[in-house]
């Protein structure tokens, strides 16, 4: 299978490949011949997570802490 990183095209190519609507179609044309079509699907949203706890929180800062100062 072939991939295409959408950061490695020009930013009004990626918004039109990442905006096709679930069923709308796109046409890929060169010298008048019609080279590949797409067709956009449906992808659902992601669930953001939660927010960490106050204990969660407290260990990565005491974490973050410990690797300043073991840097510095």
């Amino acid at each position: 299978m072939k991939t295409l990183d959408l950061d490695d095209l020009p930013p009004r190519l990626a918004q039109l490949l990442t905006g096709l609507e679930a069923g709308e179609e796109l046409v890929l044309v060169q010298n008048g011949v019609v080279v590949s079509r797409m067709t956009g699907i449906a992808v659902p949203a992601a669930e953001p997570e939660p927010p960490p706890s106050q204990e969660r929180a407290a260990e990565i800062f005491e974490q973050f802490r410990s690797l300043m100062e073991d840097e510095f």
